[in-house]
């Protein structure tokens, strides 16, 4: 089987893009890739997206960037699996690549949320959960969450202050990000004066609604070659795996076990030849602060119910065993849904290059995983990187 290697990478700042459209911060962040990879073409375009059709009533995605980024006539393709939909975008991508099928691929993650009224937008996220047994009953997806973050509490004797802690190492990280929504450390009593908007959940327990766009170049080493592109700027996918759970919640066998996490983690370590002590820092989906916690359980970072421990024990900083969110997460960075997966490989690809902002770059990194998480955890992906 062919390598894939990324060899170019992209994005714009995350947040409020009130007088740029979804096409306009999408063929930006693609064409910064192309910039940097140095090529002016490529042979498809894969669109990690979630919910474009209801916060800017535009789908069709592939045609629309592509057209707009003058690729010509192309495949093109949106790829959409909720909150997950940047990493399963980069999948595809990179499968595409190693199938032999396409040479040099390019892959973009978009979500342009700002648009829509609040209330529109928390109906609209919510559509990731199971409609008839959820959303039927009242429950928005901040509130399956809370739950998820009571149950975890109660079951291993942890308090708000504890989760809170995930927040406060991902904006510090995310204060030397000049793409972050949020560059402003905060502290644990800063989470907690927060407000409640779903008990135990409060404001700064959960990511932002936000706009943003990151993309990707990915292609075999032999045609990086090729095409003249520095060996110092190629970045391996070295590993993918994904995998579902129950769609709801009760039908899960357990609810504070990320079952389909720890099957796609698996996935990716085989691919990839390495286990979880080899890997330098983790960019996990930290929507909420317990999803943190449960995603370093999940890939084995942690024992079941230690995760929050980490945290508690500064293990989860730049210096620590094991880094999450150096570059802010999904908490300071921010979480436009789409993007966001391909918002973590491009940083995966920075810290792997030793391009991260002074602060927060990982020393010597050479391992570096992403994981996506789509509802509350019914559909996830994890990729493994490593540094050529």
């Amino acid at each position: 089987m062919r390598k894939a290697v990324i060899i170019g990478a992209g994005m714009v700042p995350v947040g409020e893009h009130w007088r740029l459209s979804l096409r306009d911060i999408a063929v930006e962040a693609l064409l910064n890739a192309m910039d940097d990879a140095g090529i002016d073409r490529v042979d498809s375009l894969y669109v990690g997206n979630m919910i474009s059709g209801s916060f800017v009533e535009q789908e069709n995605l592939g045609a629309l960037i592509a057209d707009w980024a003058g690729l010509g006539n192309i495949p093109a393709v949106k790829i959409e699996a909720a909150c997950a939909s940047g990493g399963a975008a980069v999948q595809e991508g990179t499968k595409a690549v190693l199938s032999g099928l396409e040479d040099v691929v390019a892959v973009v993650g978009v979500e342009k949320m700002t648009d829509a009224w609040p209330s529109d937008a928390t109906r609209y996220l919510a559509y990731a959960a199971d409609a008839d047994w959820e959303l039927f009953h009242g429950a928005s997806f901040v509130a399956l969450n809370a739950l998820i973050m009571r149950y975890y509490m109660k079951s291993y004797g942890y308090t708000e202050e504890d989760l809170a802690l995930f927040a406060v190492n991902a904006h510090a990280n995310g204060a030397r990000n000049p793409y972050a929504m949020f560059k402003r450390p905060i502290k644990v009593e800063t989470v907690m004066k927060s407000p409640y908007i779903a008990d135990p959940l409060k404001l700064f327990d959960a990511s932002p609604v936000c706009d943003g766009a990151a993309a990707v170049i990915i292609t075999t080493p032999e045609k990086a070659q090729e095409l003249g592109v520095s060996k110092e700027k190629w970045v391996e996918v070295a590993g993918v795996g994904r995998a579902i759970d129950t769609i709801n919640l009760a039908n899960r066998d357990d609810l504070l076990t990320l079952k389909a996490a720890r099957i796609a983690a698996d996935r990716a370590y085989r691919m990839a030849g390495v286990t979880v002590k080899e890997i330098d820092f983790f960019e996990v989906h930290d929507a909420f602060t317990v999803m943190a916690a449960l995603s370093l359980e999940a890939l084995g970072v942690a024992e079941k119910g230690k995760g929050a421990e980490l945290a508690r024990e500064g293990q989860i900083a730049i210096d620590g065993d094991y880094p999450i969110q150096t570059m802010g997460g999904l908490k300071s960075r921010g979480h436009p849904v789409g993007a966001t997966g391909v918002y973590q490989t491009v940083e995966a690809v920075l810290q792997l290059r030793g391009e991260a902002p002074e602060g927060i770059q990982v020393p010597d990194a050479e391992i570096g995983l992403t994981q996506n998480i789509g509802g509350t955890g019914s559909n996830i992906t994890v990729n493994v990187f490593r540094r050529v």
